[in-house]
């Protein structure tokens, strides 16, 4: 009958215990409609984060409906991120933290020198902590605020990642293209030379330059058409689908300044998240108070615990003046982070500003020398100039359209850049 009892007791505990313990699982996939749920998505009755709220309400620069928003969009579905996972793990760590201001179950199972089975069961009420466990839920929620920015700065850079491809594609084709009709505009110039130096008017020397010049381009094209096929195998490999090679013009409209940099969000999240740390360390160091009862085997009670996390010594002040300091320090990250945000945004509108200068001046060099070239060409075909003196015109040509090619997609690029370091390249309820 006395075991039958102490059986009972113990079952008891392990039922109390099972009941209390939180059931892992994730966020829904959907909200009801079958349309798949924002990793953003903040409960109705949950408190609001306003970071996240921020994170959910960005949008994209991509046109809809252009090649570059589906690249985008098929970027963002492909993707298996250990940050989504990260988000999630966070978000499960916050509710249940959410919950430690409830009274805590202690059940213990012990033999006693008789070998009888002591079973006991301690509630424990905090009635004073210093703030520690509100510190903990501050911290668990800043912490899901530190893994949401993640996600976003991942979500975008892949977004800018498989874009920068398409557009390295793009650029890769239109070289190799223009490359293509070069060598067969030299080709001919080619057939001239080979025909004075048959006939005795022109040195063998002539030949070798018009030749070398020609293995230049080939060469060039090559390199283009290798870029070019590299980039389209390496957005396969990322997405698992080909793209039409269809060149739209992409230009983006970027903010005025770099002020909604997701590493200037992540700071001061990840500035909260350390505050609220040091908040906990602090509580740690200061006696709290619980209310107790047990229920057992061998009887109940209940009373008052005065509780110390460590022990009080002489270096304790030392060590307070420690966790405000960490505190400060954490405050002082944003300001720096501030200033890079600043000075990065800066470097790239300039970056952005030279390239579009280079941009127009190459087109105008270009035409330019497509002029001269005309011109030479013209007196070429009249007798009035050698074949030689077309060619360095026709170069030139060939050099500057080059330039004005690889400036027009550096452009893009950098727009792309900016765009993904200010979250603006992935729509926030797209993630």
């Amino acid at each position: 009958m006395v075991l039958a009892r102490r059986i009972s007791a113990v079952a008891l505990l392990c039922g109390l215990t099972a009941c209390g313990l939180p059931i892992a699982g994730s966020a829904p996939k959907d909200d009801g409609s079958g349309a798949p749920r924002s990793n953003f998505a903040q409960d109705q009755d949950a408190p609001q984060s306003e970071v996240i709220s921020t994170l959910m309400q960005r949008r994209t620069l991509l046109q809809p409906g252009s090649v570059y928003s589906d690249v985008a969009a098929t970027a963002l579905s492909a993707s298996a991120r250990s940050s989504e996972a990260a988000l999630v793990a966070a978000r499960l760590r916050a509710e249940a933290k959410s919950k430690n201001w409830l009274p805590g179950l202690t059940p213990s199972v012990s033999l006693n020198d008789l070998g009888d089975m002591v079973a006991n069961l301690l509630l424990e009420q905090v009635l004073f902590d210093n703030g520690r466990r509100k510190a903990e839920r501050a911290f668990a929620a800043a912490d899901v605020e530190v893994a949401a920015v993640s996600l976003s700065e991942d979500m975008n850079n892949r977004v800018k990642t498989a874009v920068s491809l398409y557009v390295a594609g793009l650029r890769g084709d239109e070289k190799a293209a223009y490359s293509h009709r070069a060598i067969n505009t030299m080709r001919d110039f080619e057939r001239v030379v080979v025909g004075r130096v048959n006939g005795g008017v022109s040195d063998r020397s002539d030949l070798n330059v018009v030749q070398s010049k020609i293995s230049g381009v080939q060469s060039s094209m090559a390199d283009a058409s290798d870029a070019a096929r590299t980039a389209r195998a390496e957005l396969e490999a990322m997405t698992g689908r080909q793209f039409p090679a269809a060149p739209q013009r992409l230009d983006l409209n970027l903010p005025p300044d770099g002020s909604a940099y997701l590493s200037v969000l992540k700071a001061k999240s990840e500035a909260a998240r350390a505050v609220e740390q040091a908040t906990m360390e602090r509580a740690g160091m200061l006696p709290g108070v619980s209310a107790t009862g047990q229920v057992g085997t061998e009887g109940s009670g209940a009373g008052l615990l005065l509780n110390l996390s460590e022990p009080l010594g002489l270096g304790t002040p030392a060590a307070l003046q420690a966790v405000d300091a960490a505190k400060e320090a954490a405050l002082r990250r944003i300001g720096e982070v501030e200033e890079e945000a600043r000075r990065d945004y800066s470097r790239e509108i300039q970056r952005l500003a030279s390239y579009r200068r280079q941009e127009q001046e190459a087109l105008a060099l270009s035409s330019a020398s497509r002029e001269t070239y005309a011109l030479f060409k013209a007196q070429f075909e009249a007798g009035q100039r050698p074949v030689m003196d077309v060619i360095p015109i026709y170069e030139e040509l060939v050099k500057r359209e080059q330039a004005y090619i690889d400036a027009k997609y550096e452009v893009v690029l950098i727009q792309l850049s900016l765009a993904a370091a200010l979250g603006l390249l992935a729509d926030g309820d797209k993630i």
